[in-house]
């Protein structure tokens, strides 16, 4: 008989061969065996467009060098100016205030473009991918799940495998510590390290296991193909750096961030990826995005703004290691040159560092109302610990600037340095090596995808049918660079920052907080002959204005991003159901690390006691409770007969005790009383002795970080020479137990300032 092609070499249970699974067992379903190449997504965190080396960087990265060099590079890439948001329009192909992510899943207002979870009828990437028959893996960042479903006790519907993966290793929230990160999750579960090694980085951990999925898929199936989506930490802040690739940068930036954004636009222009006559915009000068000159750095600063950027060109150097690991697994494998490697970024390097940078992350990051201008954003470090396990740092935005070269502003911006970032596709079966100059968008990648592996999208999730997607397939560009750009229309909004392209016209916004969203603040510019975006002609083009911000209010209807919001007190709302989170909680030895959102509700911006209760020997020593890590947090610990506090305001230690304790049955105790100023007094006490802090800055914004720890200080450490001693210092006695008591709120706390505002709100309507 005459064998049908999709079923050589198939073989039933009594070896017959010719026939399916399905003809020889009839009723089941036959085996699918899907023939299209292996896809990889590499997704840096806040990397900007000129980092890398085939879009202008001096960073050493030679698998994207090679990578760029037999594949393709799309020079007019554009994505959202924040993180999930992007995330969320690679994942599902739809626009992301549809997706639900209008911003980062950190805040829970209530209107329908800030769910901050994925919608039913949005199949993901992964979920189409694996209904045909492919293995789905991910690691690395994850950020599509609200922080308050982030716990262990959450609806995991928002998390990875629930989407369309099949194994999942990293974090779920949008930032992490390289060296020490907060909470890892494998799969459906919190993976509890215990202790990390010494040398312990992220980056390689990752790898190892994206490596390990992909050699296992192999030990027990030759043939199907795999999609892994590769997230990266990497790049986003706090920045760290391993010893070894640090010392390749050594002194390589002391010609400052002037210098190395003139060389990089001068490769870009080499390169072919810009054309003739485009212009390199002066410095940033907008009010706190502003740029100095770097000869108008005090000498006595140029040192320390240098070593920044030190670390951030040797954590991107790990990338690119990282990526070539991958490649030789592939290659290793027999599968390089058929499978799709996509390398690009979420959205522009970031300047969240500010116009110094700073040693103390956590305390840079604080965004709240009302912080007093007094508040410590850098405490001072040793120059030589900066990208170290001991500090949390980031970069002055003046590397930014560079990073983003030629672009104007950043991350949160929507104009070219936010929202253009680079795209490397290779595929050496299928693409042809070349640049691509047609404007691409950021929900154009599933589709893509999914075309260049042959796979319809799901046309229904779970039962519900599929949302329509915004994206469209750019497949037949890759494979022809004389086609016109697909996709020819775009609004992009975050923050009340707006934007919208046309036909390589621009309109665009940098709205200030608080000020009305009106047509003044639009600006006009012709893209596709001014890229980088030095001209405003909206004097000049008034009806081509006019027709640009229309359309940009017909998108955002269509696309729920009404009402706007610039994050002012309708930021900080959370569902009622969340104030469970405030109640107090009894937590026994062996518990898992509390998830961070989870325990910093019972902490931040108010009164709280955390009392441990245990049955006292003279001999016992070690951890009663921790929480937070380098970048700020607290620690409890028992040495020598005593009980003692060491309190890390964000870099700068604090220390109390010894406060004695009695053999038998006994509580000790750390009350915290909020004071004015984001401030706390802080008392150890264990009968009628005590040791008390104060005032001394509150842990608040994403401090602590870490989350809580009883018995030990897994996680980060709080006390780096206590970790040097012990490293975690298990409890080695008797102890029952933890209970943490919530007080009253401060009147600053933004949750409070945040319900008072809603009621007001809803009294007025």
């Amino acid at each position: 008989m005459t064998i049908p092609e999709h079923a050589r070499g198939y073989r039933d249970f009594s070896g017959q061969v010719g026939r399916t699974f399905a003809e020889s067992r009839p009723g089941w379903p036959a085996e699918r065996r899907p023939g299209g190449p292996n896809i990889v997504v590499v997704l840096v965190d806040d990397l900007g467009y000129a980092d890398i080396g085939p879009f202008g960087g001096e960073v050493e990265t030679p698998t994207l060098d090679a990578l760029a060099a037999g594949g393709l590079r799309l020079t007019n890439y554009h994505t959202t100016p924040l993180c999930s948001p992007s995330r969320a329009a690679l994942l599902t192909g739809l626009n992301p205030h549809r997706a639900g992510f209008a911003f980062p899943a950190n805040a829970d207002p209530g209107y329908p473009a800030y769910s901050f979870q994925l919608p039913d009828d949005a199949p993901s990437v992964a979920e189409s991918l694996r209904a045909a028959g492919y293995a789905t893996f991910a690691v690395g960042k994850w950020h599509l799940t609200r922080d308050a479903a982030s716990h262990d006790a959450a609806d995991r519907g928002s998390w990875p495998l629930q989407r369309g993966f099949d194994r999942y290793f990293g974090s779920l929230e949008g930032l992490t510590n390289l060296h020490h990160p907060h909470r890892l999750v494998w799969d459906n579960s919190p993976y509890d390290v215990g202790d990390y090694p010494e040398g312990y980085y992220l980056t390689d951990d990752l790898t190892d296991r994206a490596v390990g999925m992909i050699d296992t898929l192999r030990a027990n199936d030759p043939d199907k193909p795999f999609f892994l989506y590769f997230a990266h930490h990497a790049m986003h802040g706090p920045l760290g750096a391993k010893p070894a690739d640090l010392e390749r940068y050594r002194g390589r930036y002391d010609v400052g961030w002037d210098v190395i954004r003139e060389r990089r636009f001068a490769k870009q222009l080499a390169e072919g990826l810009f054309p003739e006559g485009t212009v390199l915009p002066p410095r940033n000068s907008e009010p706190r995005r502003d740029v100095l000159p770097w000869t108008e750095i005090p000498e006595s600063r140029r040192e320390l703004f240098a070593r920044y950027m030190e670390v951030y060109a040797a954590s991107l150097d790990n990338v690119d290691q990282s990526l070539g690991r991958i490649v030789a697994a592939l290659r290793k494998h027999g599968e390089l040159d058929n499978t799709v490697i996509v390398f690009t970024s979420d959205n522009g390097a970031t300047a969240e560092g500010g116009p110094e940078g700073t040693r103390s992350y956590f305390s840079q990051f604080v965004h709240v109302p009302g912080v007093p201008s007094t508040w410590e954003r850098d405490v001072a470090r040793e120059v030589d610990l900066l990208g170290g396990p001991q500090t949390t740092i980031h970069y002055p935005r003046g590397w930014a600037q560079a990073s983003n070269t030629p672009f104007r502003l950043y991350k949160f911006d929507t104009y070219a340095g936010g929202v253009r970032t680079p795209f490397v596709v290779h595929w050496p079966a299928g693409l042809e090596p070349g640049l691509r100059h047609q404007y691409t968008y950021v929900t154009d990648v599933t589709p893509t995808l999914l075309e260049l592996a042959g796979v319809p999208r799901l046309p229904q999730r779970q039962g519900v049918p599929a949302a329509d997607q915004d994206g469209v397939s750019f497949a037949a560009l890759l494979r022809d660079a004389e086609r016109p750009s697909v996709h020819t229309s775009q609004y992009t909004e975050t923050g009340g920052n707006r934007g919208y392209y046309a036909d390589g016209w621009k309109v665009v916004t940098r709205h200030i907080p608080g000020k009305p969203y009106d047509d003044s603040e639009w600006e006009l510019y012709h893209v596709a002959e001014d890229p980088t975006e030095t001209t405003n002609v909206a004097a000049e083009h008034p009806e081509k204005l006019a027709e640009l911000a229309a359309a940009w209010e017909e998108a955002a209807w269509h696309n729920t991003v009404f009402p706007l919001t610039d994050h002012g007190p309708a930021a900080e709302l959370r569902r009622p159901s969340d104030e469970r989170f405030e109640r107090p909680v009894t937590l026994y030895p062996g518990t898992p690390l509390l998830e961070r959102y989870r325990s910093a509700q019972l902490i931040q911006f108010r009164d709280f006691t955390a009392t441990a209760s245990l049955d006292h020997d003279p001999s016992d020593r070690g951890v009663l409770f921790a929480h937070g890590d380098q970048g700020g947090g607290y620690v409890v610990y028992v040495e020598d007969g005593a009980a003692h506090l060491t309190y890390n305001a964000y870099g700068e230690v604090h220390r109390a005790g010894p406060v004695p304790l009695v053999p038998g049955p006994v509580d000790v105790r750390l009350s915290a009383e909020a004071l004015p100023d984001f401030q706390w007094n802080l008392v150890l006490e264990i009968g009628s002795e005590s040791a008390g802090l104060g005032p001394v800055p509150q842990l608040i914004g994403m401090a602590p970080f870490t989350g809580i720890s009883v018995g030990a200080d897994r996680g980060g450490p709080v006390d780096w020479d206590l970790h040097t001693r012990e490293r975690t210092f298990p409890f080695t006695g008797a102890l029952t137990s933890v209970r943490y008591e919530p007080g009253a709120q401060a009147d600053y706390d933004p949750k409070l300032v945040a319900r008072l505002w809603a009621e007001a709100e809803r009294v007025y309507d």
